[in-house]
């Protein structure tokens, strides 16, 4: 980044209201300091985060993809276990990895996202806005390719994204995540985002239909939010693809607007960031094959 830049503060007009609807005082991304080669940190709303930006060699109308990791995981963890800008960065998409915070309600927290949008949690919906777009301006990023995807709680934010920050995100992709039943209670009838769910059959984290969870889980069933995806998007049911090792996809799009719904059962899969050793696909590919599709 530019460096005079990245030590100013930027003031940036995200969001209408919070997570709760509310018309509040919006926060400022400040204070961005540059701590080594490629990392850097940033404060929100009082909020420290870390992050890490990976970028193609040009990064002139570039898609963005903000990178969210799962409960207790660093943009460190995060990107020393997937490694998804080593697919991405050679496509042209630019990768920024980044970590949450503690939630301030839980003096137990470890570093996690606020996606139920607790009011008295950090705004994270209004933050990972604010990152996106000032990354898209600092770096002359394509602004309708930006761009989230997620592992576990990473993944519960970017349904929460979806619905609340529709106007930044134009895709997002959910890898073992699920919606919770706060958004879910306030979901919109029509939506802007193409979608996709990447579930494993035997992950017991997320609330099925298909094996009985749904019924124990206060949260939605990832059957029943995968269709208000598509019906929100006013996408319809095109093909049934088999892949990997019997692992399926089912795509879903609006002819109109081109807006895409993929989701993904992943046989015998668990909790986890799919490997193609083990499942037969690549969740990096897979992931840029949707977004490759939005254009």
């Amino acid at each position: 980044m530019k460096k005079a830049a990245m030590l100013c503060a930027l003031m940036l007009s995200v969001l209408p209201a919070g997570c709760g609807g509310r018309e509040e005082p919006k926060p400022k991304i400040e204070d961005i300091v540059q701590t080594g080669g490629s990392t850097y940190t940033c404060t929100f709303d009082g909020v420290n985060h870390d992050m890490i930006l990976d970028m193609p060699e040009n990064t002139e109308s570039a898609p963005l993809v903000v990178m969210l990791p799962g409960y207790g995981q660093s943009a460190e963890d995060f990107r020393s276990t997937v490694h998804f800008e080593e697919n991405a960065n050679p496509l042209g998409y630019a990768v920024v990895y980044v970590t949450g915070a503690p939630d301030p309600t839980d003096r137990t927290s470890s570093v996690c996202w606020n996606s139920t949008c607790n009011p008295k949690s950090n705004k994270d919906a209004e933050f990972l806005s604010a990152l996106a777009l000032y990354l898209q301006k600092e770096y002359s990023l394509d602004k309708d390719r930006l761009y989230a995807a997620g592992f576990s709680n990473g993944a519960f934010m970017t349904h929460t994204l979806a619905a609340e920050a529709g106007d930044t995100f134009s895709a997002c992709v959910s890898v073992a995540g699920k919606m919770q039943q706060s958004i879910w209670d306030k979901r919109g009838s029509s939506g802007s985002v193409s979608f996709m769910q990447i579930t494993g059959s035997k992950d017991d984290l997320i609330p099925k239909n298909s094996d009985g969870t749904a019924e124990y889980s206060p949260d939605p069933a990832i059957e029943d939010v995968m269709s208000y995806w598509a019906d929100s998007n006013g996408a319809v049911f095109t093909e049934e693809l088999g892949i990997g090792k019997r692992s399926v996809l089912k795509k879903y799009e609006n002819p109109d607007t081109c807006k895409q719904v993929w989701d993904v059962t992943v046989r015998e899969g668990r909790h986890s960031w799919y490997a193609e050793q083990l499942h037969g696909f690549d969740t990096n590919d897979l992931i840029l094959e949707f977004f490759e599709a939005q254009k």
